[in-house]
């Protein structure tokens, strides 16, 4: 019978007199009694230790911000620094359509000149620890480092304002996500957190972002949008929280573009924020929120040409690219555009829209030419008058949802085609009740009447509302939905939620797709995916595609 080893209670002499007994757990090496160095350590000698290690620590921290911080320039000099080359964007015969954040325009406002409510509404809609914290925010460092290591969601940067001040002028601490880039943003974001106020800080960090449409700075982007002076004439709440909502992504919240809606929610929820942070009070937040700010906005009228396409590519790119390639990339962008037909579908509408507008009682219209060949888009208009804002005139008609009524039926005829079915196959043109149970529905053609026995052929070109409905009914909505996906139109809901209505158009889809759909008939059947972009060179004459 074995015999149960011994393990030793020892005790441990304790500065604070608490003499709790430990029983060591057994070494790996079998020993029954503890190791010699572990009878010898004292608090003193554990005490040593740890100096010795936080001093490891601490001195090769420094000797890292050390390393780093050699090569980057003072903190005196950001200011000095200027905004790189902008993003041309031109058509396919290289005329230039429009000069992205190309010679900002930038009016230095001094610390005493910015108005209180922007600094107010950029601190809450950017940074609002912003007067708490000495320039780096550990709570904002640990959640984006969390969210980068486990992948869920978008990377995050975790920057204060002065990060993104640091970041946005110094060349040298670079764009790329990468350890050291944060290794040297943090040591410039603390020097000059040592040496500028916080005001003084908020100052030059309202000079220098981009407000997009060339605007750098908070005074150029006051006169841009509101012909006026943020220093002289000052700014509504309203107008504060308008313009603080731009500069997380100048391209998407461009206010004369086509995301005006996405621009006033974050509008209203800067306001919110400043609420919460006790900036405004309840009313001023009421007040604000029921401005209509777009209305306060001056017409604009720059060198650009056709404006729908242009930030149509726009939003492409910076997809793909990001924002700050457009802002300060100097890339080359050359489109499939081609200015000769974009100028003569201008032309259409400014002689047939007024009298077509009073027929069909009618605000607006759009405007997609492609290429059926290759699916490269050769005009673009998005609405009868870019510049008219009281008629939506901004928003890109050709890419909004719309419902697409009888258009619809030859992609449905089409996947019929593929089956079973043919131009002279005889469909029954009765009426009929499509619905189940308690739900009836029963079509009717355009005129109110029937024709009996019809070929498929007949019924697609008199455009007939019932048998459209059988044909659906006969190929099933899902395989009417894949022949649509397949031609380059992506539905947004489920055939349940659509179901046999789909053929009449009851679901929405943006006429760009539209128009690529029907290049597949045009094509011969070969769908060609829309193509906005032939080629992109950056700044040092790199192709990045084409």
């Amino acid at each position: 019978m074995k015999s149960k080893r011994y393990i030793p209670k020892v005790t441990f002499s304790n500065p604070l007199g608490l003499g709790k007994s430990r029983r060591l757990s057994q070494y790996a090496n079998g020993s029954s009694k503890p190791r010699r160095w572990l009878k010898k350590l004292t608090w003193r000698k554990a005490g040593k230790i740890a100096l010795i290690f936080f001093g490891v620590l601490i001195i090769g921290t420094a000797g890292t911000f050390a390393w780093f911080a050699k090569d980057l320039p003072g903190p005196k000099t950001i200011a000095a620094r200027t905004v790189p080359e902008s993003t041309k964007i031109y058509d396919r015969n290289g005329e230039l359509l429009y000069e992205a954040y190309g010679q900002e325009k930038r009016t230095v406002l001094q610390p005493e000149e910015m108005p209180e409510i922007i600094k107010q509404a950029t601190v809450s809609a950017e940074d609002k620890d912003f007067y708490n914290h000495g320039g780096l925010s550990y709570t904002g460092i640990l959640r984006a480092a969390i969210v980068d290591i486990t992948g869920r969601g978008v990377r995050q940067g975790g920057s204060t304002i002065t990060q993104q001040y640091v970041k946005n002028t110094i060349p040298e601490v670079g764009k790329k996500r990468t350890l050291s880039r944060k290794i040297k943003e943090a040591i410039l974001t603390i020097e000059v957190e040592q040496i500028y106020s916080k005001d003084q800080i908020l100052a030059q960090y309202l000079n220098v972002i981009p407000y997009g449409n060339s605007a750098a700075g908070v005074e150029s982007a006051t006169k841009t949008y509101f012909n006026k002076s943020a220093s002289k004439d000052g700014l509504s709440i309203d107008e504060a929280a308008f313009l603080a909502a731009i500069p997380q992504s100048p391209t998407k919240y461009n206010p004369w573009g086509s995301h005006t809606k996405e621009l006033i929610d974050r509008r209203d929820w800067v306001l919110s924020r400043m609420k919460d942070l006790g900036y405004i009070s309840q009313q001023q937040y009421d007040d604000a929120q029921k401005t209509d700010t777009l209305a306060k906005l001056g017409k604009r009228r720059q060198n650009i040409q056709a404006p729908h396409f242009v930030f149509f590519v726009k939003d492409m790119l910076a997809d793909r690219y990001g924002d700050e390639a457009i802002e300060s990339g100097g890339l080359k962008v050359t489109t499939s555009l081609d200015m000769n037909v974009q100028r003569m579908a201008e032309q259409v509408f400014a002689d047939k829209f007024p009298d077509a507008a009073k027929k069909a009682g009618a605000s607006n219209a759009a405007m997609v030419v492609t290429d059926p060949k290759t699916g490269q888009i050769l005009a673009m208009v998005g609405s009868v008058d870019y510049f008219d804002l009281k008629n939506d005139g901004n928003v890109n008609v050709t890419t909004a949802p719309r419902q697409p009524g009888s258009s619809f039926k030859p992609i449905v005829y089409a996947a019929g085609f593929k089956e079973k079915w043919n131009p002279a196959s005889t469909l029954f043109d009765l009426e009929t009740n499509f619905g189940s149970g308690n739900k009836p529905w029963t079509p009717h053609n355009y005129n109110g009447q029937t024709n009996g026995p019809v070929s498929i052929r007949n019924a697609l070109g008199s455009s007939l509302n019932i048998p459209a409905v059988k044909m659906i009914s006969l190929v099933g909505v899902d395989t009417a939905m894949k022949q649509a996906k397949s031609m380059g139109i992506s539905l947004k809901r489920d055939a349940e939620f659509y179901g046999p209505p789909l053929v009449l158009g009851s679901g929405e889809v943006r006429l760009v797709d539209l128009v690529s759909a029907y290049t597949t008939f045009a094509n011969r059947g070969t769908h060609m995916e829309e193509q906005p972009i032939l080629k992109v060179v950056d700044q040092k004459g790199n192709t990045l595609e084409e």
